[in-house]
């Protein structure tokens, strides 16, 4: 049973000092096939991104801006899959499903945070592109070490106060009733959906933040592509013009994929925010850090060659 926060000692006025993490299925059966599958999909995800920075990180060939944010990339991946599987298979493993209301409010501020991270590196790195293709000449001072350690450093601070505002904002709710969620981890809008104080407010605050975290770097990178698809289209040579492109065709896979798993969970009013969004959710949440990786490293000859090297030393330097 639940304990109110005055059976306890009222550390919070939400009502509650537990949430009760359901996750997909409460079948006993699926639950062992849900285990292993995102025990084996963590383990890739970060078997993946750890290659992805130890790569670039040994390779003098790759210290560029481009790797500089994918490394950057590759540890929030890691970061918010640590955030949110471990605990999910402990309660899979365990059976017991509680997580604290701080433990809960801790994971949706590391969540949120990561998210908004994550967009505003892949609006960087289609900046990096932009350059890249479309003012080549200019590039290595427009895209300095020192500018694109302050472009990051950017990243995080909107990152961090972003998700700070919404955790806030988090704690004026009050929570009554079943405190039950269907879901691997405890994410926003099911949060608001347990609600029975107002949360106006935080509907609010919400809508005007995602619009400008998420909304203005997407309008960025659909400018920043079009530049560069024009600048694509005017270079004469056909093989050159497939080079321009293939350095961008990975960033374009990785945005897509973000983009559209994020749209299928908030592009949606709250009130009809279900369970069955659940799925949408494991794809960005679980799928997306995993495939990264893959992407990035799939048709990328510098990444084949720093994971060879990393992988095999000199083994691979012979076999090159």
């Amino acid at each position: 049973m639940l304990q109110t926060v005055g059976e306890m000692d009222g550390s919070n006025d939400s009502g509650v000092s537990e949430f009760l993490l359901l996750g997909l299925s409460e079948s006993p059966e699926q639950q062992r096939v849900l285990f292993w599958m995102f025990l084996s999909m963590y383990l890739v995800t970060v078997v993946g991104n750890v290659l992805i920075i130890l790569a670039i990180s040994f390779d003098p060939h790759l210290h560029t801006p481009m790797y500089f944010f994918l490394a950057n990339l590759s540890f929030t991946d890691l970061f918010f899959v640590t955030n949110t599987i471990p605990k999910m298979l402990v309660s899979l493993q365990s059976q017991n499903k509680a997580i604290s209301y701080v433990g809960c409010l801790t994971q949706l501020y590391f969540l949120v945070s990561l998210v908004a991270l994550d967009n505003l590196i892949l609006a960087t790195m289609a900046y990096d592109r932009y350059v890249a293709i479309c003012r080549p000449l200019h590039y290595t001072t427009a895209m300095s070490p020192g500018l694109c350690v302050l472009l990051l450093t950017l990243c995080w601070a909107l990152s961090v106060l972003y998700g700070l505002t919404h955790t806030l904002l988090m704690t004026r709710v009050t929570f009554c009733g079943s405190q039950k969620i269907h879901y691997i981890f405890c994410e926003m809008y099911v949060l608001l959906r347990l609600s029975c104080s107002n949360i106006q407010v935080n509907h609010t605050v919400l809508i005007a933040t995602g619009s400008f975290i998420f909304l203005a770097p997407l309008g960025f990178m659909i400018m920043s592509y079009v530049c560069i698809v024009r600048a694509i289209l005017r270079i004469p040579s056909a093989s050159s013009k497939y080079k321009a492109f293939s350095t961008c065709a990975s960033h374009l896979a990785v945005v897509s994929l973000f983009y559209g798993t994020l749209c299928m969970v908030y592009l949606q009013p709250l009130q009809t925010y279900s369970t069955k969004d659940s799925v949408a959710t494991v794809m960005y949440a679980v799928v997306t850090p995993m495939m990264n990786p893959f992407i990035y490293s799939l048709r990328n000859k510098d990444m084949h060659g720093a994971l060879g090297r990393l992988l095999l030393g000199k083994a691979f330097q012979r076999l090159t």
